[in-house]
């Protein structure tokens, strides 16, 4: 009769030994799923540099009725929300983000910073 040396205990080890491993590789497999994957290092001010914006000046305001808007026709004066003189309001993208006055450059229109408060440019420096 031939007998097979068969250790019981190794059996056993062997198959926890296989579970452990698969549970371990599970493990990982979920927490790699769930980690946010590593976005690429990027210079962000160097990106927002080429964004293109459009920057506007903004004259004035005023608040009128219908009835006054139909009277409205050539050689009409509106009167504005603004001072004459005073500096005008800058714009980007719609966002007031400072003052300026009105030049002339070259042939055309120009603006002259004044104070520029909504918008910290110090951060977009290279």
């Amino acid at each position: 009769m031939n007998m097979m040396n068969v250790n019981p205990n190794s059996a056993s080890d062997a198959l926890l030994d296989d579970m452990s491993e698969e549970m371990i590789i599970d493990q990982v497999s979920h927490e790699l799923a769930e980690a946010p994957l590593a976005a690429p290092k990027r210079d962000l001010p160097a990106m927002m540099r080429k964004i293109p914006v459009t920057l506007t000046l903004e004259v004035g305001s005023a608040r009128i009725s219908l009835e006054e808007l139909m009277q409205i026709g050539p050689d009409s004066v509106v009167e504005l929300d603004v001072l004459a003189g005073e500096p005008l309001v800058i714009k980007v993208n719609g966002t007031a983000i400072g003052r300026a006055e009105v030049v002339v450059a070259g042939e055309n229109y120009g603006l002259k910073v004044v104070d520029l408060d909504g918008l910290n440019l110090d951060m977009m420096a290279p």
